[in-house]
């Protein structure tokens, strides 16, 4: 998810590249459309924090409701403290920062999908 086309191109080739599997779209609004015609698994969310209209976080909040599975990685171009500051990220979640490299980009996506899920029995 990622607003700017050419980001957005650079980004999906670089993944795709690399064996990923990609749903793409421009925006948050567009985002929760495709994702909810896909009926498959989504295992990652890859989003922009800002982005107009419906930001990376309240997407990942909408979509998590129907997959709970799925990760999520936010991306963006400000500073860790001023997405903090500003109340945009919780803490602990994962943020790559741009501009990024593809050993970068690859290597934060790999992190997170390896990332145990944490369940809680009653």
């Amino acid at each position: 998810m990622e607003d700017e086309e050419s980001l957005r191109a650079v980004t999906r080739d670089m993944l795709v590249q690399n064996g990923y599997e990609i749903l793409e779209a421009n925006g948050g609004e567009q985002g929760l459309e495709i994702a909810q015609g896909h009926h498959g698994p989504i295992h990652l969310l890859l989003t922009d924090v800002v982005m107009p209209g419906m930001n990376g976080p309240t997407l990942g909040e909408k979509l998590a409701a129907s997959r709970p599975e799925m990760k999520v990685l936010f991306m963006s171009g400000y500073t860790d403290y001023a997405i903090g500051k500003h109340g945009v990220l919780e803490a602990g979640v994962h943020l790559l920062a741009k501009p990024y490299t593809r050993e970068g980009l690859i290597s934060k996506v790999r992190t997170v999908l390896d990332i145990e899920s944490v369940t809680t029995s009653s």
